[in-house]
């Protein structure tokens, strides 16, 4: 399933739908075609004919709409797992799932973001970088505890005029394997 889902965040449209129908919880072929316009039609069947049979996606509601049987998509697979849990199985399944919930909704904020008619990505200060350190283990958690400890520092503001209300992420990679 972690292959699959890969794939559809690398394929432009499966991405797309995807991200709409994680935001949305749940929701129609019709309303995905109203948003994104700019898929036709037939390829907009094809990928959530794809999504279902890849079990992606799943059917949870069918509604008769002027003789046609409208069906209503959502995720087929629960992104909200309860972390203890994922650490006491220490489950790759699940840890991906959990990632990917994790990036839909950075993924997400993005899209809207770019979507804006009023987009200034320098004046905005957005952005996102990648680091590659070599790291004991350590090492790595003062930095954990130096970055937690700023950013606690900062989630202790309150709303103002000149603050604007912004999404900081952090992912620590796995180690490469290096035996």
């Amino acid at each position: 399933m972690t292959d699959k889902i890969m794939e559809c965040i690398t394929n432009p449209v499966k991405c797309k739908l995807l991200l709409e129908i994680y935001s949305r919880g749940q929701t129609t072929a019709k309303h995905l075609s109203d948003t994104f316009d700019d898929i036709p039609q037939a390829t907009l069947y094809r990928n959530l004919k794809k999504l279902l049979n890849d079990g992606i996606l799943k059917v949870v509601e069918e509604t008769q709409v002027r003789g046609t049987l409208e069906k209503t998509y959502a995720l087929a697979y629960d992104l909200n797992r309860d972390f203890e849990t994922i650490l006491k199985e220490n489950s790759g399944t699940l840890y991906m799932q959990t990632f990917m919930q994790y990036f839909l909704g950075f993924a997400k904020q993005f899209q809207e973001y770019c979507k804006s008619p009023n987009i200034n990505i320098k004046e905005d200060m957005s952005g996102f970088s990648l680091s590659h350190l070599y790291l004991s283990d350590d090492e790595l958690t003062k930095l954990i505890e130096s970055i937690s400890s700023t950013i606690g520092a900062a989630a202790q503001n309150t709303p103002r005029e000149d603050r604007k209300l912004r999404t900081i992420g952090v992912i620590v990679s796995p180690p490469k394997d290096s035996r």
